[in-house]
């Protein structure tokens, strides 16, 4: 910064200040110190910014898995608002395992990140009450925190899958499968709560071989599904509790030989473009990363605020797939 300061002919604080963006500096100045800058190679040595400062301007997102086509926009969001805020994002992959989760968490925690976005794969969050009385702001996406009061923003996993298994019994569907995630994961029960509500709602009983959660790899689903089509009364519609069981769905009913309709939690790219499209209950994951972001900065800006639990509506989208016939 003295050389910079030197071959602007300006004082340190004005350096500070054009560095930082502040005001209070002239355009001529600010481009002379910025052309001593450019010349000189000057960059801001951030851990002495910490040290003046106390916050590091960084936040950390912890995810299930980057490569989900879920999570692109929803961690694309919570970049831009960040970013908006002079802040870097750092994020990782839990991989739905609980102690990577915790191991992640805290590593960023010990890079002093100013603030948490977790979208939790355990079920006790406690390890993170010292962090949280330390200051770091912490926001939990997409499920509730485990045996701590936090922040949460959630899409309305009830109420879709209501919706969307209401939307096959309107088209006339009276046996409905339902395939989704583990039974540990919020969304999961949720879901299969809803599917359940709108059954009880139509008056239908449901066979208990019609509903299989479990891991969402492709054999587990492609097995459950068969299962379920097979016998004297097979199902004539499926509830699919996430994209990625969608996704196996597609191909296996494609192949079961008798038009079977189909009704999937979370669009996915070309869902629209098969034939027949693919009737989805559409959750915003940008609208969950910027609403949970802004609730983040909310908190880093000092606001004295109540954990609050925001959820945030679906919207089903008939495409075809969920608007076949049953077919006996």
């Amino acid at each position: 910064m003295k050389d910079v300061a030197a071959r602007a002919g300006v004082g340190l604080k004005t350096v500070s200040r054009v560095v930082n963006g502040e005001p209070g500096v002239t355009p001529d100045t600010e481009r002379r110190v910025q052309e001593a800058i450019d010349a000189l190679g000057f960059r801001r040595n951030d851990s002495a910014r910490v040290l003046r400062k106390g916050r590091t301007a960084t936040v950390g997102l912890v995810l299930e898995d980057l490569a989900d086509p879920f999570y692109g926009p929803l961690n694309r969001a919570v970049e831009e608002v960040a970013r908006a805020h002079g802040a870097l994002l750092i994020n990782g992959s839990s991989a739905e395992d609980p102690d990577r989760e915790r191991e992640l968490a805290l590593a960023l925690c010990a890079r002093r990140v100013d603030g948490l976005i977790v979208i939790p794969a355990g079920e006790d969050h406690r390890y993170l009450e010292p962090e949280i009385r330390a200051g770091v702001a912490t926001v939990f996406v997409d499920r509730p925190a485990g045996r701590i009061d936090a922040d949460v923003v959630l899409s309305d996993s009830f109420g879709g899958a209501r919706e969307g298994v209401a939307h096959l019994i309107a088209h006339g569907h009276r046996r409905i499968g339902f395939i989704g995630d583990h039974p540990r994961i919020h969304t999961a029960t949720e879901r299969l709560r809803g599917y359940r509500a709108a059954m009880a709602g139509a008056g239908l009983p449901v066979d208990e071989s019609w509903v299989a959660l479990g891991s969402t790899a492709a054999d587990r689903v492609s097995a459950a599904a068969v299962a379920m089509l097979a016998g004297p009364d097979p199902v004539t519609a499926v509830f699919a509790g996430n994209n990625r069981v969608t996704v196996t769905l597609v191909r296996v009913l494609a192949a079961a030989g008798r038009p079977v309709a189909l009704v999937g939690f979370d669009d996915f790219e070309l869902a629209d473009l098969l034939r027949p499209g693919v009737t989805v209950v559409a959750q915003d994951a940008a609208a969950l990363g910027r609403v949970a972001t802004d609730r983040l900065f909310r908190r880093l800006s000092g606001a004295s605020l109540p954990p609050e639990r925001i959820e945030l509506p679906t919207r089903l989208i008939p495409r075809g797939s969920g608007e076949l016939p049953p077919v006996v």
